[in-house]
């Protein structure tokens, strides 16, 4: 009887394997930002040997991070990723700040870059060689969103496996790139790497944008920590998730990187709206109209790893009294969080309607960092006040305390680098404060409560959903 309970009891399931777990990192780390941010790094690292050092760097620093999430993970044991680590570290004002400007800023300026790259990619291959009309790319982008939105109300076991089959579409879609690229150096094509550090070239004030864009290529080896509660056995697959997809994606970016250069000059790369789809027209003119296509369905993947990982940060952060209660509630047949996964709708169409990719990078990289850095200080914070918990998987000290430090210098140095999109983001954030104590700090009116209840009341039943049922962490 307990166990038939417990099956129609409403509640998120354990469903992510570990090799769900994997697909779900290399999903959402290979996507739009290795075909996009090339022209990025080139930009502002200003050489191809500079360009592919800060690949190699943000690798190595993604490595790091990713390694102190996976001991975060096995510490704590709820889902949310940064939200919950920096609010069971740090507290909870800074744990709003982050869910605000994660809200109204990372989350959708980040959602609207990718679904731009979808549609652009997309369209390549039926406007070629002229670029696609910018409504045309806007439309295109908001229907592979609306559809990924779609499936994660639908289905957690469904949008699950469609990351398992875009994550190897990715893989693929790196290869194509990396075997030609690869095939043409050994033959002897060394000519781009001539003078590959020319040091007139390098702008330090610059640097941090270049590895804003190199960081965005990388960003997704958090993800594993936003969907914990429903990870199977997550002590041991979180960390073998992480290091495994952080190696295999280093691999992956600096032989596509190398590849790129073989076939295209720098001057190239920089002319490029689409990098990926001029080199395929220099060395493989046969998968001309297959490449763009490979490229869009990997940014379908990052899509779909996005809205699944952060609707879990909307439903943790209202079941923790941050967010409005509606949010922590469950599709009583479906069991996904259909509140959570629609909150984004709004704000990304909005996005995507008045974006512009490179100024959105910037908008939202600042932001993101800042509260990344935060979190792993929040690790050494944890491990100081908690030295009796051990965690069942530890990194060494000096690789928290070099992380936090870069990704602090990192934000601290992109204030001279681009200093009007920083403000806008640094904005955003600050003005999470008078929210945070106008309404989270102090108590609601009557009136507003009830009127509030009532409200929340009418959408669950128009949505048909509950709170959780069973306790997950």
């Amino acid at each position: 009887m307990g166990k038939d309970k417990k099956e129609e009891a409403v509640f998120l399931r354990k469903k992510i394997t570990l090799l769900r777990a994997f697909s779900l990192l290399i999903g959402s780390m290979v996507g739009s930002g290795i075909f996009i941010s090339p022209k990025g790094v080139l930009k502002n690292s200003g050489s191809v040997g500079f360009s592919l050092l800060v690949w190699f760097s943000c690798g190595l620093l993604s490595m790091f991070g990713a390694l102190c999430y996976a001991e975060l993970g096995t510490r704590i044991t709820k889902s949310g990723g940064h939200y919950i680590y920096i609010l069971e570290t740090l507290g909870p004002l800074p744990s709003f700040l982050f869910l605000w400007a994660e809200f109204f800023a990372i989350r959708p300026a980040n959602s609207a870059v990718v679904s731009l790259a979808f549609g652009r990619y997309m369209l390549e291959p039926f406007f070629a060689p002229c670029a696609a009309p910018v409504p045309a790319v806007k439309l295109v982008s908001l229907l592979g969103y609306y559809t990924v939105l779609t499936l994660n109300s639908w289905s957690v076991t469904w949008s699950a496996r469609l990351q398992m089959a875009l994550s190897v579409v990715k893989l693929l879609a790196l290869a194509l790139i990396i075997v030609p690229g690869m095939m043409l150096l050994a033959q002897g094509h060394t000519e781009n790497f001539q003078h590959a550090f020319d040091r007139q070239s390098l702008v330090l004030d610059k640097l941090p944008l270049a590895f804003y864009a190199g960081m965005f290529a990388y960003s997704g080896w958090f993800q594993t920590g936003f969907v914990r509660e429903e990870l199977v056995k997550p002590e041991r697959n979180i960390p073998l998730a992480v290091i495994v997809s952080v190696i295999t994606v280093i691999v992956g970016y600096m032989l596509t990187n190398v590849s790129y250069y073989t076939v295209l000059g720098t001057e190239d790369v920089l002319a490029s709206p689409a990098v990926a789809v001029s080199f395929v027209q220099r060395a493989f003119k046969s998968l001309i109209s297959v490449v763009p296509v490979l490229v869009a369905l990997s940014c379908f993947g990052t899509m779909n790893g996005g809205i699944f990982t952060f609707s879990r940060t909307l439903f943790v952060a209202s079941r923790e009294g941050q967010w409005p209660p509606l949010f922590s509630m469950i599709h009583i047949r479906r069991h996904t969080p259909l509140p959570a996964v629609m909150l984004m709708f709004p704000l990304v169409t909005a996005m995507v309607c008045i974006g512009d990719i490179y100024h959105l990078l910037n908008f939202f990289s600042f932001s993101r960092w800042l509260f990344i850095g935060l979190a792993t200080l929040g690790l050494i914070v944890h491990r100081c006040r908690h030295p009796e918990l051990h965690s069942p998987f530890q990194v060494p000290l000096f690789v928290p305390v070099s992380f936090t430090i870069i990704c602090l210098f990192t934000v601290a140095m992109s204030f001279y680098s681009d200093p009007v999109n920083i403000s806008i983001g640094c904005t955003i954030v600050l003005s999470g404060f008078p929210v945070y104590y106008l309404i989270i700090h102090r108590q609601m009116s009557d009136r507003c409560r009830n009127l509030f209840y009532y409200l929340t009341h009418k959408l669950q039943l128009l949505l048909e959903v509950v709170q959780q049922e069973i306790k997950t962490y």
